[in-house]
């Protein structure tokens, strides 16, 4: 069966139309075929008997003149029966049976009905002038008044329904199929943290009803995300501010500097996780998609890596300008180079390409890496290896973060082995 639905109904509603052709061709065929055998019997005995009693009333020296009068008028050819005669018997079908039935029901039991006489095509029926007359004579009748022309006077007909037939299968599937197709996609946006279009709410009556529900659906859940954003802005901002008080307070009233550079490294512990957590739930939808130089953006991230001390390997030779949101990959990028130096170690590596469509963002390191039987479970919030688990400067949020964003732009995050060791991690995005 085929994969889409479209297709599945199509087939389906094929194969009944098709099916249903085939029967009342069938079933047409079946009917057909007696009327007709009678009425070509019919006209076969008619000119037979019309015959027999013309033969009866001319005489003798006459009837070579009415042969070649019936010929050369009619269509019709008499000959003598020989006994030496090649006959060729009627094809075996229901038709030419019920045909030669009726012939020899009212003309008589010693009456033959052939197709060919002696190589000579037609439709042959035998007959005497009288019963104890034993010269016979063949009657050649145009062989098309023997043979059914139902398929040639149908066929084009037949085909010009089915294709009609079909033509209208495919209208219904696709009317069927289109809002489904309509709702899956925007199932998708949702999916990926987008809000998408409000469906039509137009059709039959479920399918109205279930466009209804989903445009619900997503403007709740619109609602509830965007709830969430501003209470969790309004957090930040009230925690902001005490911890910047903190800060100055420190930095005034503690005369220990060991003390004082703990307090502050305390309170920027505290600001950069109220920051991640701002940075999880944030609606990235929020940023509208841009033509963004892709080159230009990763470039500009080394730089302040490099300004940092980070110094990384960069290619960007595979990539250009490209449709993405540009602070969300430039966020997705940073927390990806975090974990590299945070957690790889080692010699850290920048690299973009363009594969297939798809933009290829890779950060490797060569640190421990992660098992592949962790790597799902890394990408889930508050999630972190064990090994890691000791570092309380982090949340647990950045890969999640980093999936988000992948999903945002229909893309993925997968964490890979480095060849030679290490972690590779690959953003991949696929831009609108």
């Amino acid at each position: 069966m085929p994969h889409s639905l479209l297709a599945r109904i199509f087939l389906l509603l094929a194969l009944l139309v098709l099916s249903s052709t085939a029967g009342w061709l069938f079933l047409f065929s079946h009917i057909d075929a007696e009327p007709r055998a009678r009425e070509a019997a019919n006209t076969a005995t008619s000119a037979v008997n019309l015959i027999r009693a013309s033969l009866f009333a001319a005489a003798p020296g006459k009837r070579p003149g009415l042969f070649a009068e019936l010929s050369s008028t009619e269509g019709i050819r008499l000959l003598p029966a020989e006994a030496q005669d090649e006959i060729v018997p009627m094809p075996e079908s229901r038709f030419h049976h019920l045909l030669r039935d009726t012939i020899v029901a009212r003309l008589g039991p010693g009456t033959r009905v052939a197709a060919e006489v002696n190589g000579e095509p037609g439709f042959w029926v035998s007959f005497r002038l009288d019963a104890a007359d034993d010269d016979e004579f063949w009657l050649a009748l145009p062989r098309e008044r023997a043979s059914r022309s139902f398929a040639t006077r149908w066929l084009s007909w037949v085909v010009l329904v089915v294709a009609l037939a079909l033509l209208v299968a495919w209208l219904i599937a696709s009317r069927i199929s289109r809002p489904l197709k309509a709702m899956a996609h925007s199932a998708r946006a949702v999916g990926s943290g987008r809000t998408p279009t409000p469906l039509p709410e137009e059709g039959a009556e479920e399918m109205r009803a279930l466009a209804s529900a989903f445009n619900a659906m997503a403007a709740d859940l619109a609602r509830h995300e965007k709830d969430r954003s501003e209470v969790l802005a309004g957090i930040s901002h009230d925690l902001r501010t005490p911890l910047t008080r903190l800060r100055l307070e420190a930095e005034l009233s503690v005369a220990d500097d060991g003390a004082r550079q703990g307090i502050v490294a305390d309170i920027e512990q505290m600001e950069a996780v109220i920051s991640q957590f701002m940075d999880y739930a944030r609606t990235e939808s929020g940023e509208a998609p841009a033509v963004t130089d892709l080159a230009a953006l990763l470039a500009a991230i080394g730089e302040r890596q490099a300004a940092l001390g980070r110094a990384l390997e960069i290619d960007l030779a595979g990539v250009s300008t490209v449709n993405i949101r540009p602070k969300a990959v430039g966020r997705a990028v940073v927390n990806l180079l975090d974990n590299a130096w945070k957690y790889g170690g080692g010699a850290v590596s920048l690299k973009a390409s363009t594969v297939d469509g798809e933009i290829r963002i890779e950060i490797a390191d060569r640190g421990p890496g992660i098992p592949g039987s962790e790597t799902e479970r890394l990408k889930r919030p508050f999630t972190r290896l064990e090994v890691a688990r000791t570092d309380v400067t982090g949340t647990g949020l950045g890969l999640a973060i980093v999936e988000r964003i992948a999903r945002l732009h229909r893309g993925r995050l997968e964490l890979l082995d480095n060849p030679g060791g290490g972690l590779l991690a690959r953003l991949v995005l696929r831009p609108d």
